[in-house]
């Protein structure tokens, strides 16, 4: 049986989970599981916009760096955090959507759109993170 976390079983900690998906699909479940675990359970929209912005955060980490060093969840009664660490120091960029879809352009408007706040810090070993955070 799955313990589901509680935020009043860590009163003064957030409720924590770290994976290092191999691909978007993957931190997608991870993230599914760790929402599904969190009690009391996020919104079916906070669900659904934390999946997107995973989904973003880490396929972009793949397409633009090569690669995801790790995927930090944090949650606490008030906020989400989602902390997406890759090898690369180059920051997202923002450029004009790609309307014939074969430039893209769209990701990073959506993350700032979806989260409360969007901060890129310096990552371990001279990569970035990309720290994203959501209302519970």
């Amino acid at each position: 049986m799955r313990h589901q976390l509680a935020i009043n079983d860590h009163p003064s900690q957030p409720v924590q989970r770290v994976c290092h998906p191999d691909s978007a699909a993957d931190a997608r479940d991870v993230v599914s599981d760790f929402a599904t675990s969190l009690r009391p359970p996020p919104t079916e929209r906070t669900t659904q916009n934390l999946l997107l912005l995973v989904s973003e955060l880490v396929a972009n980490a793949f397409r633009h760096a090569g690669a995801v060093t790790a995927v930090h969840l944090r949650a606490d009664r008030e906020r989400i955090e989602i902390l997406v660490e890759d090898p690369s120091p180059r920051h997202p960029q923002e450029r004009s959507p790609d309307l014939t879809g074969s430039g893209g352009g769209f990701g990073w408007p959506m993350v700032r759109s979806l989260a409360l706040d969007v901060v890129v810090l310096p990552g371990p070993g001279g990569g970035k993170t990309v720290q994203a955070v959501l209302a519970r």
